[in-house]
């Protein structure tokens, strides 16, 4: 039997990605899964997505039912990164949808008892966040905040608040299956 990797998906957010991918790339056995958002998102911040490739293997988002969800079934995973995720992308999972791969790769992982943890952009009603050519401030709606905060809720799912608790829990789960 192979050894379980973490399984990570990029959405369409810009939320800290320079940051996420930073810490990302010190890190082995990860399968990267790109939304075509994130693909996106990559080239507005000028990120290359060959340093990824580099490192791990990247799977996009280019058919309708998204095969590499089955790898869950055969324990291939041990755990789910969304980061950074995006408030339509907590939004669908929060309502049960699984319509890509990001949400589909959600799903399937709670499905299967995968811990999953999340970074949502959205995380409070005024926060700082980065853009093309800088920081900049924005103000989720509630809606958005809501969205978070059902998403807390959700078992097998740990939320985190900023890059910092992104990397300690994604420390933490990979030093508990040593």
């Amino acid at each position: 039997m192979h050894k379980p990797r973490l399984a990570w998906a990029i959405t369409g957010s810009g939320h800290y990605i320079e940051e996420c991918l930073g810490f990302l790339l010190t890190l082995e056995d990860v399968d990267v899964y790109i939304s075509p958002a994130g693909e996106e998102v990559l080239k507005m911040y000028s990120i290359s997505l060959d340093a990824v490739r580099a490192k791990h293997p990247v799977f996009r988002d280019k058919t309708a039912s998204s095969p590499p969800v089955g790898l869950f079934y055969k324990g291939h995973y041990h755990t789910f990164v969304m980061a950074p995720a995006t408030s339509n992308t907590i939004a669908k999972c929060v309502l049960g949808i699984a319509d890509n791969l990001v949400t589909n790769l959600y799903s399937q992982a709670g499905k299967c008892k995968v811990p999953c943890i999340v970074y949502p952009c959205d995380i409070a009603p005024a926060m700082e966040t980065t853009a093309p050519g800088g920081k900049v401030m924005v103000y989720p709606r509630k809606i958005d905040l809501e969205g978070t905060d059902k998403i807390r809720t959700f078992e097998y799912t740990t939320v985190v608040d900023s890059v910092e608790e992104l990397i300690d829990t994604v420390k933490r789960r990979l030093a508990s299956l040593s």
